[in-house]
């Protein structure tokens, strides 16, 4: 498969996960790839890996807006052109019940959602200059509802999605695609921190050929696994007081 021949993509969180997964896929398909994480080292050695020629790791922290539009002008001096902006970046905290610290909920924000206004505000004067592009934002079906013992994750990721819907409008004059990517559960080192029941999991390889098959979809949404996600998409839409009603049970004791 080589439908991405002669697109270039950035991909930031791509250090590990679903990030890393993607650009294996994405590669595979003859894209070429910028990739930015923190850790350089971790960058590189995927770059090792990837079929093709010249790729980027370009370290960046998503919460520092000025290392996003350093990050951009290097992908703007290499590449022709940028098709596609993929956000992956994800701070997590299990689900336990437990209180998390202040730092850490902020730290969450800032990395979580604030990476992400970074992201598409480093993107935007690009692709305004070439007249075209795509915004993709990884949220999570942990943001269809607030679910028990979630905060402050699945608060940052109801607000990805609210932020995606609210963009695709406002971009669409502008020839910018935008997409909102609502994973279920991913086997990922996020996820591996969990020590509850996560039905219905699936590889981080199978999450990214759903994401790489979403990217050059006509649809908003890419979510997955379908069984699971039309599940979750019910609870998004129930009466409060049924859903509620459902929280109270599957909270844990």
């Amino acid at each position: 498969m080589t439908y991405y021949k002669n697109r270039y993509i950035w991909i930031l969180g791509a250090s590990s996960g679903i990030g890393e997964a993607l650009a294996m896929e994405l590669a595979a398909q003859g894209a070429t790839l910028a990739l930015s994480a923190r850790r350089k080292d971790k960058l590189d050695a995927i770059i090792e890996k990837l079929e093709g020629q010249g790729h980027l790791a370009l370290p960046a922290n998503a919460a520092d807006p000025a290392s996003l539009v350093d990050v951009l002008a290097k992908i703007s001096e290499t590449f022709p052109h940028l098709d596609s902006a993929v956000f992956m970046a994800a701070i997590y905290g299990p689900h336990d019940g437990k209180p998390k610290p202040l730092p850490f909920i902020h730290e969450m924000i800032a990395v979580n959602l604030g990476g992400a206004f970074n992201m598409i505000d480093a993107v935007l004067p690009r692709y305004e200059q070439q007249n075209f592009g795509q915004i993709a934002l990884c949220a999570s079906i942990a943001g269809y509802r607030g679910l028990p013992t979630g905060q402050p994750y699945c608060a940052t990721k109801a607000a990805l999605i609210n932020l995606a819907e609210s963009l695709k409008v406002d971009l669409e004059p502008k020839n910018i695609d935008v997409k909102v990517i609502n994973p279920g559960f991913v086997k990922t080192p996020l996820t591996d921190k969990n020590n509850f029941h996560m039905p219905m999991m699936i590889e981080a390889s199978e999450a990214a050929t759903a994401i790489a098959k979403g990217l050059r979809s006509k649809k908003f949404e890419i979510h997955f696994p379908k069984k699971f996600t039309l599940l979750m998409k019910l609870l998004r839409i129930m009466p409060n007081g049924l859903y509620f009603s459902i929280a109270r049970r599957i909270r844990p004791k």
